[in-house]
């Protein structure tokens, strides 16, 4: 199975790029024995149908490149030395993790993953993903004045490990102006909060590796995250899609993703 799958888009190509890294599920056959059955049937940190909420990218001239394999395996939005994106006392899940956000072992008992196998798994599966990506970036860099990359991600609305409280619907992170233009980020806070929709900037998630690594605003290259609660597209236990909820949001997504074409061009 490939790393990642590619989504052409299916009228003129803008300097878009759409990554969904959190919403893959596969595990290689030859790994799955080490994982926790339990945790393995739950995969609870998987943003879930991510793909399926951002279908419309493609017809609006974007480029999609989603996942395959779980973060489980290898998170593709954690700095590949090891060092933690926040220091403020929440869980830290490393590039290869071995807890759930919720803290519980994902592996059975006495498995380490050693210094081999996470240097294997960043160079087949991390290190793929973010040169593709870096090979989009350079590619629309050279034909057009600015490119976007919009890193999409979705979470349980509780997660006490990290955030106190219930999470805002939408979380805007562009690393505190570091990683996107502010005249940009502004743009989709204003679209987004146009909606009856509660939404924050940075606060609680300032956005993770992709974001911070890959936004140069002062070379044209702006990179933002948005994370939303998944209650917004599922149903309320958050197992399942729900059309109509998705559809509102969709909408919302579509009219965000319109407004940030017409301000690169």
């Amino acid at each position: 199975m490939d790393v990642f799958k590619v989504i052409e888009p299916t009228k003129n190509k803008v300097p878009f790029i759409l990554s969904i890294p959190h919403s893959g599920t596969n595990i290689p056959s030859s790994k799955l024995n080490f994982y926790n059955k339990d945790q393995l049937k739950l995969k609870e940190d998987t943003d879930w149908y991510l793909d399926q909420l951002y279908d419309f990218a493609p017809k609006l001239g974007i480029t999609t490149i989603k996942a395959n394999f779980s973060r489980w395996l290898v998170d593709l939005n954690r700095n590949p030395e090891n060092k933690p994106l926040y220091n403020d006392g929440r869980i830290i899940t490393s590039i290869c993790p071995t807890t759930n956000f919720d803290g519980k072992p994902i592996y059975i008992e006495n498995y380490k993953i050693n210094e081999v196998e996470m240097s294997q798994r960043i160079e087949s599966y991390f290190l793929p993903y973010h040169n593709y990506i870096n090979s989009l970036i350079q590619n629309f860099i050279e034909k057009f004045p600015a490119v976007i990359i919009w890193d999409a991600h979705s979470i349980k609305r509780n997660v006490p490990t990290i955030y106190s409280q219930s999470f805002p619907d939408m979380i805007i992170g562009d690393n505190d102006a570091k990683s996107c233009d502010e005249k940009l980020t502004e743009i989709v806070y204003n679209q987004l909060n146009k909606s009856d929709l509660n939404i924050t900037k940075n606060q609680p998630f300032k956005g993770g590796y992709i974001t911070r690594s890959l936004g140069f605003p002062k070379n044209n290259i702006n990179a933002i995250q948005l994370e939303m609660s998944k209650d917004l597209y599922m149903t309320e236990n958050e197992t399942k899609y729900d059309f109509e909820k998705a559809n509102k949001i969709k909408n919302i997504l579509e009219k965000t993703f319109k407004e940030i074409i017409k301000n690169l061009q």
